[in-house]
């Protein structure tokens, strides 16, 4: 944890797990939400080419971009907690001069999409990530995912019909599970994440403007090189989102086990963590997730943050690209 500048409003905030710490535990998590039937079907239409929504089997509507030519392999990217899919602009533009098919989506209560008020939980957002895979009919594609998203992807992966995945990538992701409990003893603890809770209830607006400023990016260490653009668009990102999804979702990526997960996944999986992560501390998710995987490798990246995919886009899309063509 950060123990710089402690008396500032922001780490007060930001302290252990670089979120809430210090913040009061009032309040609780939200009760469990109805999940919709793993392998819904889909109703929605295209909006326009290139990006559209898929409407799922709860009414809910998810935004998602498909750009590029359609007989390429697909890259699908997952979004972490509580941004959306331009939060991939670096890699999206980046993969798509590459010659790939580019795909990634608002999860249900992020951005564009419906800010539901149930479903906010791991085996929902899967599903939806079906129904937008079924709807784009996409084969042989490579799964992306940070943070949250990560979580999600793995969620997704175990239970891929087959054909449907050929790679996977977790970059600075969540699995196999954060909270603190008997079989996860170096996990964080339900303090941090009711902090969290707290911090989201009682002023949305300013958290999101906290966390990019600090712990997200790394731009609380000394000597970081601070992008107010990156900043700013993180806490448009947010706060385009529902404060009840949002709200839900920090059960779903904390207390969420994606042991079983990994187990399943048969596909080359690469673990991508940065060793200064804040946000998600590297030896109770990287260093634990790639010992579950059957093809997994690991690629740690020394004093890099939890944002790394947007502070070193640059590097990072080097490495995938060298994933993904392997």
């Amino acid at each position: 944890m950060s123990q710089t500048n402690t008396a500032s409003r922001r780490n007060v905030m930001t302290a252990s797990l670089g979120l809430a710490a210090a913040a009061a535990a009032t309040a609780t998590s939200a009760s469990a939400q109805a999940a919709a039937p793993a392998g819904q079907k889909t109703s929605g239409a295209k909006a326009a080419p290139g990006d559209g929504y898929v409407t799922t089997q709860d009414g809910t509507r998810i935004f998602y971009k498909d750009w590029g030519p359609k007989t390429a392999q697909p890259v699908v990217f997952h979004h972490g907690w509580p941004l959306s899919s331009d939060d991939w602009d670096a890699q999206m533009l980046f993969f798509l001069a590459q010659g790939y098919r580019v795909v990634a989506h608002d999860r249900r209560g992020h951005g564009r999409s419906t800010q539901t008020d149930t479903g906010n939980e791991m085996d929902t957002y899967a599903a939806d990530v079906a129904a937008v895979v079924a709807h784009l009919d996409l084969k042989n594609a490579i799964h992306v995912g940070h943070s949250t998203g990560g979580g999600e992807v793995a969620h997704y992966v175990a239970r891929a019909q087959p054909g449907r995945v050929a790679k996977a990538v977790l970059v600075g992701a969540v699995p196999p599970i954060m909270l603190k409990t008997a079989a996860n003893p170096g996990g964080l603890p339900i303090e941090v994440f009711d902090g969290i809770r707290s911090a989201l209830a009682a002023n949305r607006s300013q958290f999101f403007q906290d966390l990019p400023a600090g712990p997200f990016y790394g731009f609380n260490r000394p000597g970081a090189k601070v992008s107010q653009g990156l900043i700013d668009n993180w806490w448009r990102q947010g706060m385009m989102g529902g404060a009840k999804a949002h709200y839900d979702c920090i059960k779903a990526f904390s207390e969420t086990d994606f042991t079983d997960d990994l187990k399943k996944i048969d596909v080359p999986v690469l673990v991508m963590h940065g060793e200064d992560d804040q946000i998600v501390p590297i030896a109770d998710s990287a260093h634990l997730a790639v010992k579950l995987l059957k093809k997994g490798t690991l690629k740690t990246y020394p004093g890099l943050p939890h944002g790394m995919a947007s502070t070193h886009a640059e590097l990072i899309n080097k490495d995938l690209l060298a994933f993904f063509k392997a």
